[in-house]
């Protein structure tokens, strides 16, 4: 048997069982080689690691060969000193560490005071990178993937346990040091894909070190009034039952709002509204479908108002006091990775990207997020940054002109469609040129326009002519991205972020139009995505550097948002927008919106 030696340690494990060597069915058993870092994987009560605790933790140094210590399994010889024989190599920078998924682990380690430190190697997150299209980034779906090898899955060693401490540590064993072994062998694949790929500088520059920061913002979580979401709850009830009693008036019956059936009947059957959408189950009652009804009649926009509220409700008013964390009165929220396509980060537990961002209760649930005594909140919010971003690519005179004499973009675009002076242009031309503007980074075709704005496909084709006609750049730059999308399979992004575009040369008209606006916009927001990690970069390691007690607490689409001490507020506000706005240099200027509160709805 091995010695922690191979830590820097000579204290040797007490029981055999906790040492296993990878199954000589893995893919890697066959050809060990010594290689300069440690694997490691953390089997715990749960899923949370600010909640949950550590079961176990296996260990991995070189191909073929894995070791799992037993901490706090119910049954069998544990090692609870293995933390502090651990922590010094743990927490050794000089070596590099191996997981899949580390954010997980680095967060519920430092629960038992380790913090670990050195450069990363996340499967996970190369994977990712790799193909950002595919949904499952799981170690099962990866390991299959890239080793060819079938991994036993987590719901099949815990089976009908109600956690992995009471699994047998035999068996605890051969699953979790497999684990720890494969992320291994993964690495030395992956990591030389992305070499190969142009990705290495993308992952180590930023993905990497973003792991650390989403790691602080999710260990520190941001307080919530619990009390306030009590009494919204009461409005909502309240609110709930005044469109309830509504709704039944006018379908002239009670029924269930929320199943489709019974909606359909009241629709299509009783009130003899016309069915848009066929699905397997009748007919649809989506958003889409009830906004278009609407139109004809009151009751479809009464739904809407009603499952907005509803949503709200049990989304986020209901839900968030349960998701209170007991020791330390916040909330904790997960910032995910490898989530969307575009390298945007996700949030989930709560989702805060769902709230809306305008509208009553929309404010009134920012509200509920408040800040510690002696602190308030400050929002970052980007400007523009896709309109920005979109000059810079493209080139266009006009929009970087715009943008560098700080000219409201909206109203010039509206003086070029409607051909007059940009006095002159009214609240209802700026809502089209808006819309307009904004279409056009997304692709937006003369049907999508019209919808849009509610008019005829003519004249939406009509404004997508005239914006073109004086934004040429705009329209070369999107030509040449839907033609290096054909010619290449996929697009990049400023930072040289890679999205595979199969779909572009499909027979298929639809697929290949959606295609098409996927290689235009990409580039585009996947540019904003890289963007506001690298301010988060840069602004972390300004706090860490600096020693200040402001702290980064989440991330939300394109704002940032900061708990500061209240005496410390202009400094913050000097140093979050120069960070923000320097992060990247483009032909434009980045312009950041500061605000700030004693809650989120203050701030924003």
């Amino acid at each position: 048997m091995e010695q922690f030696s191979l830590f820097k340690s000579s204290k040797e494990p007490e029981t055999e069982q906790t040492v296993s060597e990878t199954p000589s069915n893995s893919p890697a058993a066959h050809s060990p080689s010594p290689v300069a870092c440690l694997s490691f994987d953390i089997e715990a009560t749960g899923r949370n690691p600010i909640s949950d605790s550590i079961v176990g933790i296996a260990l991995c140094k070189e191909k073929g060969k894995a070791y799992y210590v037993p901490i706090r399994h119910a049954h069998g010889t544990n090692i609870p000193e293995a933390f502090d024989i651990l922590k010094e190599v743990l927490e050794d920078e000089s070596i590099p560490k191996v997981g899949h998924n580390l954010k997980y682990d680095i967060l519920i380690l430092r629960q038992e005071g380790i913090h670990v430190k050195g450069r990363l190697y996340d499967t996970m997150i190369a994977s990712y990178l790799l193909n950002p299209n595919k949904p499952d980034h799981s170690l099962e779906d990866v390991a299959l993937e890239y080793l060819f090898y079938k991994k036993r899955p987590f719901t099949e060693v815990l089976g009908k346990r109600h956690s992995f401490s009471e699994v047998p540590i035999d068996e605890a064993t051969q699953y979790a040091a497999e684990d720890a072994e494969l992320a291994m062998e993964l690495k030395e694949i992956l990591f030389e894909r992305l070499k190969t790929e142009g990705l290495e500088d993308l992952y180590f520059n930023m993905e990497m070190p973003l792991i650390y920061v989403l790691s602080d913002m999710e260990e520190i979580g941001v307080r919530i009034n619990k009390e306030r979401l009590e009494e919204l709850s009461k409005e909502l009830d309240r609110e709930l039952g005044i469109i309830e009693s509504r709704i039944y008036s006018i379908a002239g019956e009670s029924f269930n709002i929320n199943s489709p059936q019974q909606l359909q009947k009241i629709l299509f059957e009783k009130l003899g509204l016309k069915p848009l959408k066929k699905t397997k189950t009748g007919y649809s009652t989506g958003v889409d479908v009830l906004e278009e009804l609407s139109k004809t009649h009151e009751l479809p926009m009464e739904i809407l108002n009603y499952r907005t509220l509803y949503k709200l409700k049990a989304t986020y008013v209901d839900a968030l006091p349960k998701l209170i964390d007991k020791k330390t009165g916040r909330i904790h929220s997960s910032f995910n990775q490898t989530v969307t396509a575009t390298g945007r980060l996700s949030s989930s537990e709560p989702n805060l990207q769902n709230i809306p961002i305008r509208g009553e209760w929309g404010t009134k649930i920012r509200e509920v997020f408040i800040a510690d005594k002696g602190y308030v909140l400050i929002s970052a919010d980007y400007s523009q940054v896709e309109l920005r971003i979109l000059a810079h690519i493209s080139g266009d005179e006009g929009l970087i002109d715009a943008f560098n004499r700080d000219i409201d973009i909206h109203t010039r675009t509206a003086a070029e469609l409607f051909n007059i002076p940009k006095e002159s242009v009214t609240e209802e031309m700026r809502r089209i040129a808006k819309t307009v503007n904004f279409g056009v980074v997304y692709g937006i075709s003369p049907f999508g326009l019209s919808e849009a704005l509610d008019i005829a496909p003519k004249e939406a084709a009509t404004y997508i002519e005239q914006y073109f006609n004086k934004h040429e750049g705009v329209k070369n730059y999107m030509d040449d991205a839907i033609k290096m999308a054909r010619e290449n399979g996929y697009v990049r992004t400023l930072m040289g972020r890679k999205r595979p575009i199969p779909e572009i040369n499909s027979h298929n008209t639809n697929i290949r139009q959606q295609a098409e606006r996927l290689a235009i916009n990409t580039p585009i927001q996947g540019t904003a995505a890289d963007l506001i990690k690298i301010a988060m970069i840069n602004i972390w390691k300004r706090l860490k550097e600096g020693n200040l007690k402001m702290r980064m607490i989440l991330q939300i689409h394109d704002e940032l948002l900061f708990e500061v001490p209240e005496t410390e507020l202009e400094p913050a506000k000097k140093l979050i927008k120069n960070d923000m706005e320097n992060a990247l240099s483009l032909s434009v200027p980045l312009k950041v919106d500061i605000g700030w509160g004693k809650n989120w709805a203050e701030a924003h």
